[in-house]
């Protein structure tokens, strides 16, 4: 924490209980202490940061105005941040192009180009000149070019007197109204999104860049050391980087594959960091938070907690033992499951550090408490508008429990962990085509998805997704609301039911699926309601769309209006809080600092980890805890080049960012406007940062820049992507 000097007064408070650290700032001749964990936390919209949020981040220590991090006119921070893919961040840092993001945002693109000969996933993958670098099908990166204000215009006609349903729509046409009108360049997009639960409306002008190609990645005993085992854990000791570059047309203008295409040109690139972090640093993380829910009552926290987390934990926890069963003892099956079982397991992680973290912080209890002092301002004011909100909230929430949870079994068995079911799916949405759009429709609809098959089989085995099929499906029929329950899932021998469908669908090869959808829209369709799989995916899927999606948009709808409704009156209740909408994969800003923590009594985490622990929990042979050979070298060496620290290789720094999914792979960035890390992770006892918040245990994990930098160079001898960067001693500044 740096200290601001007063003209008459240095003051230094601390707090005896828990060693907080305040800052002291004069308010006309009086000393006004700020608590700095207060103005911690928070994902502020970049374009509206002047006033409070440029006052609170040069509070905790920035040289950066509000213009500097977003401008319209001149060159600015939000021109180096990327949207990768519609999914991570990433960041620019050179002046050709170079985009780093982690090697989980990659991991996908890396698998895409490896092969037991050629396994970049164990190898990794450096490009020593333009010409090596590999182009991607179907990937782009987006930027965000201008924010506007658009409330006003999305609201025109819309009264207190329309039902939801009518309010919606006109909404929805308003947006559609604003988004054409939008003013922009030809090859730009303009989207709106909706903020604070749709009190707010913002349009976002992009650029969308479709030549992306891969330039570099570690392998994954570096990239993703640790692996599952050390997901959302503390110390961590994973170099998760890799390495884009975008591509343009000869005017630097977004364009498809073409092999005359040229390295792109920024406005602005992040200057890479040298000296590293010491506590209390300022940090800004930049980037594109997918989801959070921090302002839900008690009783919505409460649900997700004890209802709806258990039961997709323990769904992802049966399907991850078996996959990796199968993964341990065979290389193909590795390679072809390799993303698949990380995305399962990350949220399967997730989910009980959430649940373990909301209990620690007592979240539910406190979210009651401002309850209480809610109920009690809105009666002393008499805000009748406002009443009846937190009774709605538990009439609606009791009603919506069954139907969450037989959805979230749906989802979790039918469409992500039993890969037969959801090619069942998808093959119930050609059937559905056919019935609702005729001939064309399912023409289209067989083409798309005869294309789309093509990627899920090159990586799909089907003896690894039987046994899940057989233990996921009998989970649902014995635990899902029965009410929501196919017929054909009751008093069912599941042993029996597998071996019966995977010895006798075509759906569980390219080449049976392939066979199953030729001919007329009537013999597909005839043959579809023959096969074993379909027939019992079917009466699911019927199911899920007649009975139980309904059921739960209406519930969600009436949900929505009331937690629209309750944001508007937090905000009014309790004027002086800090309210930040909720994350929704738009451009955001968050400030922090660096900082360890004590997750538990007697115990206390610094804020960085070295090298030194990589050999530590070093395993030869694991593949979690591998390390390769010329890394244990340059360890035993100490030939750390200029990225070392007093003789230690720093690795991974935690601050107090509140990050989400979405800011993996955003920058880390300093006082000064220069890149000091990469964003990959939490800690595990902060997960619950979605729904709360806390300063005191919500850390974000970061690469530190030195150990991206250390292993292009010494590891990987990538020289020509070090020389293009631009490296910066920002503490001398």
């Amino acid at each position: 924490m740096k200290y601001i000097k007063l003209y008459f007064l240095v003051a230094l408070l601390i707090v005896s209980c828990n060693t907080v650290k305040q800052t002291t700032q004069v308010v006309e001749n009086e000393v006004a202490i700020v608590d700095t964990r207060e103005i911690q936390g928070g994902m502020w919209i970049p374009s509206l940061l002047k006033g409070m949020n440029e006052n609170e981040m040069q509070l905790l220590g920035s040289k950066m105005t509000a213009e500097d991090i977003y401008s319209v006119n001149n060159s600015s921070l939000k021109d180096a941040i990327v949207h990768f893919n519609g999914g991570c961040t990433s960041e620019i840092i050179s002046p050709n192009g170079l985009l780093l993001t982690n090697h989980h945002c990659g991991y996908g693109v890396i698998q895409s180009h490896s092969s037991v000969e050629n396994d970049y996933l164990k190898d990794g993958f450096w490009a020593m000149s333009y010409d090596e670098e590999l182009p991607n099908e179907n990937f782009s990166v987006t930027f965000i070019k201008r924010i506007d204000d658009v409330t006003l215009a999305v609201f025109e006609g819309v009264t207190p007197d329309m039902d939801e349903a009518a309010k919606m729509k006109l909404i929805n046409q308003n947006i559609l109204k604003v988004s054409k009108a939008a003013q922009k360049e030809t090859w730009q997009d303009a989207n709106v999104k909706s903020f604070y639960n749709g009190n707010q409306y913002l349009l976002f002008v992009t650029e969308e860049f479709k030549d992306v190609r891969l330039v570099g990645a570690p392998p994954t005993s570096i990239g993703k050391f640790g692996s599952d085992t050390d997901n959302w854990m503390w110390p961590r000791h994973t170099g998760d980087f890799s390495m884009f570059r975008i591509y343009a047309d000869a005017n630097n203008k977004p364009a498809a594959y073409s092999k005359d295409n040229v390295p792109y040109k920024p406005a602005h690139h992040l200057p890479v960091s040298l000296d590293g972090v010491e506590e209390n640093d300022f940090t800004l993380v930049f980037g594109f938070p997918g989801r959070t829910n921090e302002y839900l009552p008690a009783v919505g926290v409460d649900q997700i907690v004890n209802v709806l987390n258990p039961a997709k934990i323990e769904v992802r926890e049966n399907a991850l033992k078996i996959v990796d069963g199968f993964m341990r003892n065979d290389t193909e099956i590795k390679i072809k499951y390799a993303s698949k079982y990380a995305s399962i397991a990350n949220y399967w992680k997730k989910w009980i550090g959430e649940n373990q973290g909301i209990e620690k912080s007592n979240a539910i209890q406190k979210k009651r408490d401002l309850e209480t002092e809610f109920s009690k301002i809105v009666e002393e004011k008499d805000l009748v508008g406002y009443k009846t909100l937190l009774s709605d909230f538990e009439r609606l929430y009791k009603e919506i429990e069954s139907v969450s949870l037989a959805r979230d079994y749906w989802v979790e068995v039918a469409y992500r962990n039993v890969e037969l079911l959801n090619i069942t799916f998808s093959a119930f949405q050609l059937e559905q085509a056919f019935l609702r759009g005729g001939e064309q429709a399912f023409e289209s609809r067989k083409k798309s998805l005869l294309n789309s098959f093509k990627g899920k089989f090159k990586n799909y085995s089907a003896k690894v997704d039987q046994p899940v099929f057989e233990k996921l499906v009998s989970l649902y029929a014995e635990k899902a609301p029965k009410e929501f329950m196919p017929s054909n899932m009751m008093n069912v021998d599941f042993k029996a039911l597998s071996n019966d469908i995977y010895a006798n669908s075509k759906l569980t090869s390219l080449e049976g699926a392939t066979e199953l959808l030729s001919g007329t829209a009537d013999e597909v369709i005839k043959k579809l309601n023959e096969d074993k799989a379909y027939v019992f995916g079917k009466e699911l899927h019927t199911i899920f769309y007649a009975k139980l999606e309904p059921k739960y948009q209406e519930l969600n709808l009436q949900l929505a209006a009331v937690q629209k409704k309750y944001m508007k009156a937090l905000m009014e209740v309790f004027p002086n809080k800090r309210f930040f909408p909720d994350a929704n994969s738009t451009l955001r800003v968050t400030y922090g600092q660096v900082k360890g923590y004590a997750p538990k009594d007697g115990m206390r985490y610094a804020n960085t980890t070295y090298l030194k622990g990589v050999i530590e929990k070093f395993v030869p042979g694991d593949y979690e805890f591998d390390v390769p050979k010329k890394l244990v070298e340059l360890y035993n060496a100490k030939d750390f080049g200029q990225y070392g620290d007093n003789g230690k290789m720093p690795v991974c720094f935690i601050g107090t960012n509140h990050t989400t999914g979405g800011n993996s792979g955003s920058p880390a960035i300093d006082a000064h406007g220069n890149l000091i890390g990469l964003n990959f992770d939490r800690v595990w006892e902060g997960t619950m940062s979605d729904m709360n918040y806390d300063p005191d245990i919500c850390r974000n994990i970061m690469v530190d820049v030195r150990y991206v930098l250390f292993i292009i160079d010494k590891y990987a001898g990538a020289q020509n992507l070090i020389n293009e960067m631009t490296l910066v001693h920002s503490k001398k500044k």
